[in-house]
């Protein structure tokens, strides 16, 4: 039943190091249990193996049944491992998620239990889930990997010391063409040193995610064609708050009516198993007398799927610049993302109804922010950076607050800060 560490098929030798390895020890040491989120594929397992000690996989078919059915009557018995104990893909066991809530009241000693998770707990499964675990978990939420996890960046820039301010310097080596290759390749781990053709992980995923993933989330079968043209209509749409009404329109056309209650459903099925996520705007704004607009954007969990679901190679986005540079946005967001919670800083936007708009508001737990715009090329500089001022001067008038910093996120060669103080920063010279 368990797996000791020693016997798992993963060695520390071939562990390529990620961001959210610190924040799990983190988490580790001060909450009895963990829980890691994101969507599959991305290295939860191999992450959270690296820090326990003995392991269920309930994703073993040879064990599957019986796990399960364990867990129905007797949860307990499955906690009883070396800790911290890592219980992979629980969450169609939900009596797991009590009954280490409950150990870990009986023993609140830090670092026992680590859950991993692809999707939310099904609607059948929460109805078994008595207590939030509040006090008892903490959360840490993985991503495909970033340009630094995965070695592309040089990490010559951090996105932390930007909030202290001072000189920067660094010179990426990333070209045009090294860009669009990894935006088809995608952050999946283990791709950057196999010999995959670049795109097949994505394009394996949408076949997943279409075929089963979409079901399992609320247990309704879904129609795959439908679901094909709703991803479809959301790469269309990536990087774009996109209404409902127009995601309904592109399904409905071929595949008859689809209602926008319908389409909010599948939307929450994705984000379920966290395929999708959505960059928030941002409150501070939103508290502003200047009108805002309140949408959403939502973006892929990594930008090889909106360009699988588009037909994109890296040959076709190098004469394709509109949708090049949406994905490069796409895989700018992604990191920034990652590099931000290293920060205990969030990633949203910022579109008032006066059409100024800026990608990116980094804001840390403490209130400093940091606006970003994100540019594929230096034709784009001297407007993003117009826009960068325009934003800090009316955050200013608004609220009398200064950015941190103000970047213009690009894959320009070298990063520098000019004499207004902007930060003109290569994606292959960003960590966290």
């Amino acid at each position: 039943m368990y797996v000791e560490k020693g016997n798992t098929m993963k060695t520390a030798t071939s562990y390529q190091e990620r961001i959210a390895d610190g924040q799990l020890k983190e988490a580790l040491a001060s909450t009895g249990a963990v829980q890691i989120v994101g969507p599959k594929w991305c290295g939860k397992t191999t992450t959270a193996e690296q820090v326990c000690n003995s392991m269920v996989y309930f994703q073993n078919p040879d064990e599957r049944a019986s796990l399960l059915q364990t867990a129905a009557e007797k949860p307990s018995l499955l906690l009883t491992g070396d800790k911290p104990l890592l219980l992979d893909e629980w969450q169609d066991a939900a009596e797991i998620w009590d009954a280490v809530r409950f150990a870990v009241d009986r023993n609140p000693a830090p670092g026992q239990y680590v859950l991993t998770g692809s999707t939310v707990v099904s609607k059948d499964n929460r109805a078994k889930i008595m207590h939030s675990g509040t006090g008892r978990f903490s959360t840490v939420r993985m991503r495909t990997m970033s340009l630094w996890e995965s070695g592309d960046s040089n990490g010559s820039v951090s996105l932390a010391s930007l909030f202290e301010g001072g000189e920067i310097e660094g010179k990426s080596e990333l070209s045009l063409e090294d860009v669009a290759a990894l935006i088809v390749r995608g952050g999946w781990p283990g791709l950057s040193s196999s010999d995959q053709v670049p795109g097949n992980t994505a394009q394996q995923y949408i076949q997943s995610v279409v075929n089963s993933d979409m079901s399992r989330v609320d247990g309704v079968e879904k129609n795959p064609n439908r679901v094909r043209l709703l991803l479809r209509s959301l790469a269309r749409n990536e990087s774009s708050a996109a209404k409902m009404t127009i995601l309904s329109k592109d399904v409905s056309q071929d595949e008859g009516s689809l209602s926008v209650n319908t389409i909010s459903e599948y939307l929450e099925a994705l984000r379920g198993i966290y395929i999708l996520e959505e960059q928030l705007p941002w409150a501070e704004a939103v508290r502003s007398k200047v009108a805002m607009r309140t949408a959403p954007i939502r973006r892929f969990c990594d930008p090889s799927l909106p360009a699988a679901l588009l037909g994109m190679s890296a040959e076709k986005l190098l004469v394709d610049f509109n949708t090049f540079g949406l994905l490069f946005e796409s895989l700018a967001v992604r990191d920034l993302r990652c590099y931000a919670e290293a920060a205990d800083a969030q990633v949203f936007h910022y579109h008032d109804l006066r059409s100024l708009e800026c990608d990116a508001i980094v804001e840390r737990r403490d209130g400093t922010w940091g606006a970003v715009e994100i540019k594929l090329s230096a034709s784009g500089h001297e407007a993003a950076k117009s826009t960068l001022q325009k934003i800090q001067k009316q955050v200013r008038s608004q609220h009398g607050g200064e950015a941190s910093f103000l970047m213009v996120l690009t894959n320009t060669p070298y990063a520098y800060r000019d004499s207004d103080g902007i930060y003109f920063v290569p994606l292959g010279c960003l960590k966290p």
